[in-house]
């Protein structure tokens, strides 16, 4: 059987964390996906169904709580693992998107990309 590489959404609108996550998850081995924004990162979530979604709150469009509700109404977005990043330490922010069922978070200031794969691996392997 061949091993199919781990597919990945970043939705995230800032270029310089995107550009950064894409690099490192792509030279870890994953298959990278990107979104600026939740409804571009819901309809590639949707159409593409990635094994793993990181995600930003705050973004135009649509906020990465709104994108994660409207995932988690769909019955493939009730499974997929969550993993989000944000530059609010606003614990009430945080508790919205645990309600919704996120895997982990981390705030985007005290982040260690390490620690973000570490994570991921946790969750879907490589």
């Amino acid at each position: 059987m061949i091993n199919q590489k781990k597919i990945i959404l970043v939705v995230e609108d800032e270029d310089p964390m995107q550009l950064v996550l894409r690099d490192i998850l792509t030279v870890e081995g994953y298959v990278v996906l990107e979104a600026k924004n939740g409804i571009e990162g819901l309809e590639i979530a949707f159409r593409e169904h990635p094994d793993l979604i990181l995600l930003d709150i705050l973004m135009p469009k649509m906020d990465g709580l709104e994108m994660l509700k409207k995932l988690r109404e769909d019955e493939w977005g009730k499974k997929v693992p969550v993993i989000v990043l944000t530059n609010l330490s606003d614990n009430e922010d945080v508790a919205k998107a645990v309600e919704e069922d996120v895997f982990e978070y981390f705030v985007k200031t005290d982040i260690k990309i390490a620690e973000v794969i570490e994570r991921i691996r946790a969750k879907i392997g490589k």
